[in-house]
């Protein structure tokens, strides 16, 4: 129960499944390993998960923190609402915890159970839900093994989610979905841009993914256009990112006030920054 331990004082709720990931989403992160060492414990007993909500009971609540759905500090990222008994322990952890829940899913989550969960624990739960496409085409071809979109704009219908993620594939895909989504739930925060290729993509997601960089800033112009109630926050790709909080890095780095001959290892987006600004203090992670 080791392992438990060091992801639930991460604040993570350590729920496993016992084996990858089944939704094999080609643009999946963890993909690739070799950035961190990772843990594959068996699927959670009742045992286990009463051990675990012992623990998490006993630790202080802190003003605004949740407790995030998952452990993928130590262990192997997977979508734990695939686990038979996630919906009957995220209510367990609900009832006798007062502590609030981040929950990341493709939409694997019981319809209408979810909606009253967040209705009897309002504010509790911060649902993010990984939509990434509601086009038939680009589902298919990047998470074949996902919920299907009818499931998902019933998971989109309620109080449940907090916020949707999904990106630019082409043109006429992501302010298509912004318009769906904004129709359904004018209140959840829509999440927006374009996924990066990564190391272990096949060719066909990289191309995809590319496609969707290049036609992000004509869809985001025609969200905008469209007037929709929604909150709504654009991201692009981290190079860009970190080029425009540029002073903020510098100033971050600088407060460090390390010695003039420490480096840092940075990732390649903000080491292209640092070499900039602050020229041999930053060396690349890979």
């Amino acid at each position: 129960r080791e392992i438990l331990r060091k992801e639930m004082d991460k604040r993570k709720i350590p729920i496993s499944i016992g084996k990858t990931c089944p939704v094999k989403c080609t643009f999946c992160y963890e993909i690739d390993h070799t950035y961190r060492q990772t843990e594959e414990p068996g699927r959670t007993t009742q045992d286990e998960w009463n051990y675990i909500l012992d623990y998490i009971s006993k630790k202080p609540t802190r003003p605004n923190e949740n407790w995030v759905w998952g452990g993928n500090e130590y262990m192997e990222w997977t979508d734990l609402f695939l686990h038979p008994k996630a919906m009957e322990w995220l209510e367990d952890f609900l009832k006798y915890t007062d502590k609030g829940v981040t929950m990341f899913t493709v939409g694997y989550v019981h319809v209408p159970k979810i909606h009253q969960l967040a209705t009897k624990y309002p504010n509790r739960i911060n649902f993010e839900l990984s939509v990434i496409t509601l086009h038939k085409e680009y589902r298919k071809a990047l998470m074949p093994h996902a919920p299907s979109i009818s499931h998902l704009m019933k998971v989109l219908d309620g109080p449940a989610v907090t916020s949707a993620n999904f990106y630019s594939f082409d043109s006429g895909t992501m302010s298509e979905d912004a318009r769906a989504i904004a129709r359904l739930n004018p209140n959840v925060i829509l999440w927006m841009g374009c996924l990066t290729p990564l190391k272990g993509m096949d060719e066909n997601t990289v191309k995809i993914c590319r496609r969707g960089k290049q036609t992000l800033p004509e869809e985001a112009e025609r969200v905008y256009e469209t007037g929709i109630p929604n909150p709504t926050t654009i991201h692009t790709e981290p190079y860009i990112t970190a080029f425009l909080n540029r002073y903020k890095i510098m100033s971050l780095f600088d407060n460090l006030e390390l010695d003039k001959h420490d480096t840092v290892v940075m990732a390649k987006s903000v080491y292209k920054i640092l070499s900039m600004y602050r020229k041999k203090r930053a060396r690349f992670l890979y």
